[in-house]
């Protein structure tokens, strides 16, 4: 399926979407956006409601079949690799913190396998040159996949989970975040496995690469080129809508509020300065990405902690009550709707859909790491689930359950639409105008989940089109005129089919992961080996070359 198209075919694909400008820049831009929803939703709202249909386990509640495959798939990553999200903790940051550095570039055999001292200088010679394949560090992979999905997801996300779920959602959130840890570990450790690398070195990895090449040495080749092009499909649409248009969406209805734009072309005109910044960061390809979410990550994320521990340590009295109240309703759900399940499901879903653990996406970016070992990246990535879900989005629901108390903004049970402004509210009882910040956070949040996203579509764009400057020329373009899109109009049904695709995503996903399970256990045992070959050479004397 991989091929080469011709340019003309290409622009002209450009040329379908162009008029979505004009429709953008209409006068009567309500009556445009109506339009395009309206025919948007007669093409694609049998395909959304496939998507998200909710099982019925009784009248009184119901579970999305997408959700089921999601945690069923976690669960059993969970048991099958012998809780690696909780044994392998402490060895991923180790591995962050670039303590194996060495041999993840060279090999524990090339550096420690005779444990007496190495002779001569050609060792050291040697561990100057950088042999592993990839293009980024184990922390840029690591920011730059965390940038994809902690988000509007952490701040909106959570509110809207206890308003219908109330206080209990928490923890069944943390649950899917930490089972979440295995799901990550798997794709991302096949991500590198089977990535191809380019003469010049580009990588080009994820989903589509071990589902072709990983079952077709399973004698499965048939599948895996199908599974492949579904998800390569799936992806681009993905990055086009919910990790595009969605994002642009609520950067531009958060910026015009604060500033008290509504009305005229003030979307129009956002979404063209976001359009360039974006251009600037993903014309350089992963690496500018890399370089550019490992600094915004880490800031926002570090500004929003900071907040939201002020906000918790100034009410450190209610901390154990608010904890109480989230273990309380986690198993009883009493005056909630759906009862006890329903508390449940909506955390779990909200877990699972903020950290995207098991969805195949972040494989694409962790497999661009400099690494001779899989699991070393795999082991990396179980950290994302944990920073987004367990801490991150753990910290917005006590502020929210906290605040709540005195200030009675948030009625349990009752389903709210705006959950940014909710959060925000919180946030503004304790730390005065800390919205003006937020907003900030969310346009932040929604540039650089647009950057990783750009970058997972165009991996699934050049698996079926091919790898070409042409082809990336195609995509790019196509993308920026949905940044600006996605920012001028509203996007109704459009953002519904979007978030369809990325969760489609999942089961193309899930059934080659599960398949290749074996696979993934042979790796880390690989990795675990070479870490403790270096372990036992550096107890008899040897020299830690990941320190010269």
């Amino acid at each position: 399926m991989q091929k080469i198209i011709s340019k003309e075919k290409l622009f002209s694909i450009i040329g379908l979407f162009l008029p979505l400008l004009t429709f953008a820049q209409s006068a009567d831009e309500a009556t445009i956006s109506e339009k395009i929803d309206t025919v948007f939703s007669n093409y694609t709202s049998w395909f959304v409601d496939f998507i998200f249909y909710e099982i019925p386990f009784s009248e009184s509640f119901q579970i999305p079949w997408v959700l089921i495959v999601l945690v069923g798939g976690a669960l059993y990553f969970t048991i099958y690799f012998k809780l690696i999200n909780f044994t392998g903790f402490w060895t991923a940051i180790k591995v962050v913190q670039g303590k194996y550095e060495d041999i993840e570039k060279h090999g524990a055999d090339t550096l420690y396998a005779d444990p007496t001292p190495n002779e001569g200088e050609n060792i050291i010679e040697t561990i100057r040159d950088d042999s592993a394949d990839g293009e980024v560090s184990h922390f840029q992979a690591l920011t730059a996949a965390l940038s994809a999905t902690v988000g509007l997801g952490n701040i909106a996300g959570v509110a809207v989970a206890l308003s219908i779920g109330g206080p209990g959602a928490t923890f069944w959130m943390v649950v899917a975040g930490l089972l979440g840890m295995a799901s990550k570990f798997a794709e991302c450790t096949l991500g590198v496995k089977y990535r191809d690398v380019g003469p010049d070195g580009t990588v080009y990895g994820g989903p589509m690469y071990y589902l072709k090449k990983g079952l077709g040495e399973k004698n499965m080749a048939g599948l895996g080129k199908v599974l492949a092009v579904v998800f390569s499909i799936f992806v681009i649409g993905g990055s086009f809508g919910g990790g595009n248009m969605f994002q642009a969406n609520q950067a531009a209805a958060q910026f015009t509020q604060l500033l008290n734009l509504e009305g005229g072309n003030a979307g129009f005109y956002f979404g063209i300065v976001m359009a360039i910044l974006v251009a600037v960061v993903i014309i350089g390809g992963i690496k500018r990405i890399a370089s550019v979410t490992e600094k915004i990550v880490p800031f926002m994320a570090g500004i929003y902690v900071l907040a939201a521990l002020i906000i918790l340590g100034a009410n450190w009295m209610y901390i154990d009550d608010a904890f109480g109240l989230i273990f309380e309703g986690a198993f009883s759900g009493l005056g909630i709707a759906g009862g006890l399940v329903g508390v449940m499901i909506q955390g779990i879903r909200r877990g699972a859909f903020s950290n995207e653990a098991g969805v195949g996406s972040a494989a694409i970016a962790h497999s661009a790491v400099r690494t001779k070992y899989p699991a070393s990246e795999g082991i990396v990535a179980l950290l994302e689930p944990f920073v987004d879900t367990v801490v991150i989005c753990t910290m917005t629901a006590l502020v929210i359950v906290i605040t709540n108390f005195h200030e009675g903004f948030l009625e349990y049970g009752n389903e709210i639409t705006e959950g940014v402004e909710l959060t925000a509210t919180a946030f503004d009882t304790v730390i005065p105008h800390f919205s003006i910040v937020l907003t900030i956070a969310v346009i932040l949040f929604a540039f650089s989940t647009m950057i990783s996203w750009s970058y997972y579509g165009m991996q699934g764009w050049k698996y079926l089109f091919g790898k070409g400057k042409v082809t990336d020329l195609v995509y790019k373009i196509l993308f920026l005129i949905f940044v600006v899109v996605g920012a001028s109009i509203s996007l109704g049904s459009v953002i519904n089919f979007s978030d369809a695709m990325i969760f489609a995503m999942v089961v193309p996903n899930i059934i080659g992961v599960i398949l290749l399970t074996p696979v993934i256990k042979k790796e880390l045992r690989k990795y675990m080996n070479a870490i403790n070959k270096k372990e036992e050479a550096l107890e008899e004397g040897a020299t830690d070359y990941n320190k010269l």
